[in-house]
């Protein structure tokens, strides 16, 4: 999804309360509020295939699936953060009556001209940062590429997979993802579109 900054300075609390009735998503950073837009189609089917493909293999276990309408928190360094992933996986689940989760296991992300640089800089540095975190899955939606970053023992690796005939392998969840399904039904471009879009800009020294 691609954001539209709102500059407004918010408590989480308030944050919390204001996204029960509001009518459109907006993240939280660090006491910044960034509502959210809707992804193109073949943003929306990859998101969807990943989402299918893990309830299917799911069914019976006790890890869930969730899509891009529950929020993950984030506490980092005592600042805490509240984003809508494309796809996480759960395995202790908060309480059904609470609108995010805690401790997912797989984040997956759907790259789009508007977040990418936000999906592969903060947003991952932000993940990485997930205790419970075992794999950051992002995909490209213009052609079957995806980036694995892969918890090990030395700490977070990437690997790179691309090609529609290649299978991204998720040991701790005893399951894997084919690109073939993953992709089904997308129309490929000749080359993954990059564009930054200037909108989607932390404001200046809401960074740490």
């Amino acid at each position: 999804m691609s954001s539209a900054e709102r500059l407004e300075f918010v408590s989480v609390e308030d944050y919390l309360e204001q996204e029960e009735i509001a009518l459109t998503k907006s993240e939280y950073v660090d006491g910044w509020v960034r509502a959210m837009t809707g992804g193109s189609n073949r943003h929306n089917q990859v998101k969807l295939n990943c989402v299918y493909l893990m309830m299917r293999q799911f069914q019976g276990q006790p890890c869930q699936v969730f899509d891009s309408d529950t929020k993950v928190r984030i506490f980092d360094d005592g600042l805490r953060r509240f984003y809508y992933p494309d796809a996480q996986v759960v395995c202790e689940p908060n309480r059904p009556t609470e609108t995010y989760q805690d401790k997912p296991v797989l984040i997956i992300e759907v790259l789009s001209p508007s977040t990418r640089q936000h999906d592969l800089d903060e947003k991952m540095r932000a993940y990485l940062g997930i205790p419970s975190l075992q794999c950051y899955l992002i995909l490209e939606q213009h052609q079957p590429e995806a980036i694995i970053m892969r918890r090990t023992d030395a700490g977070f690796l990437r690997e790179f997979v691309e090609g529609i005939d290649s299978v991204i392998e998720l040991p701790f969840l005893d399951c894997s993802l084919t690109m073939r399904e993953i992709y089904n039904g997308v129309e490929f471009t000749p080359i993954c579109v990059q564009e930054s879009e200037t909108e989607y800009e932390i404001p200046a020294g809401s960074e740490k």
